[in-house]
């Protein structure tokens, strides 16, 4: 009886060994799945306004900024610090209606980026045969710089900078991973203002970002 006992004592160890086992092994064996990142930005100051050239346009009458950009991590979802501009810690920059990478001579990252023509639902994964452009400022920019040549137009008569619909950045972050993001508008408080309110408002208001983006932590095109 006794032997019988212990037979079946080393049978049930030997069992519980093995369920142990598989269970590290399938642990163990189990890729962690990073999930896809989604943020929305509200009022990110890109340069705003202080000051109007003396004088009539073209030469004077125009708005100016203190000329700084506003540093954004994709990947930590934070604005950085300008004094970490010369840095990988940052992936994307603003100015007034400039968009910089951390690319080429706009930073010593590994990004870039392009405007994708179409819904940003729509953008599950970045095409394959896609050209992401680097900086080589003031001579070209990776995102286009200037009025229905990127992300937005400008209406001289009504002076306001309005989105166009169904452009898509896709950014190469300073540490080579990817992100799609989607300006939604560029007055302060998300509202553009109206077409018959003051160039004073319609200054003041100006240079503050309002946009989503997706960004994929593992390193593939997939979003």
């Amino acid at each position: 009886i006794n032997r019988k006992i212990d037979t079946m004592k080393k049978i049930i160890y030997t069992f519980s060994a093995f369920l142990l086992f598989a269970a590290c092994t399938k642990e163990n064996n189990t890729t962690k799945v990073e999930p896809v990142v989604s943020l929305t930005v509200n009022n990110l100051p890109a340069d705003t306004i202080i000051g109007i050239t003396p004088g009539v346009p073209p030469l004077g009458g125009m708005p100016y900024g203190a000329g700084k950009y506003t540093f954004y991590s994709i990947e930590k979802g934070t604005v950085v610090p300008s004094t970490d501009s010369a840095t990988t810690k940052w992936d994307i920059a603003f100015r007034g209606t400039a968009i910089l990478t951390n690319s080429g001579n706009g930073g010593p990252g590994a990004g870039g980026g392009f405007v994708y023509v179409g819904l940003f639902e729509d953008l599950k994964t970045v095409p394959s045969d896609s050209t992401f452009r680097t900086e080589n400022v003031p001579t070209s920019y990776a995102i286009p710089f200037g009025s229905n040549k990127g992300w937005y137009v400008y209406d001289g008569l009504k002076n306001l900078v309005t989105p166009i619909p169904g452009r898509v950045l896709v950014i190469r972050t300073a540490s080579g991973k990817f992100a799609k993001i989607e300006i939604l508008n560029y007055y302060k408080g998300g509202v553009t203002p109206a077409a018959t309110a003051s160039d004073n408002v319609k200054m003041r208001d100006q240079r503050y970002y309002t946009f989503r983006y997706s960004y994929q932590p593992n390193g593939t095109k997939v979003f």
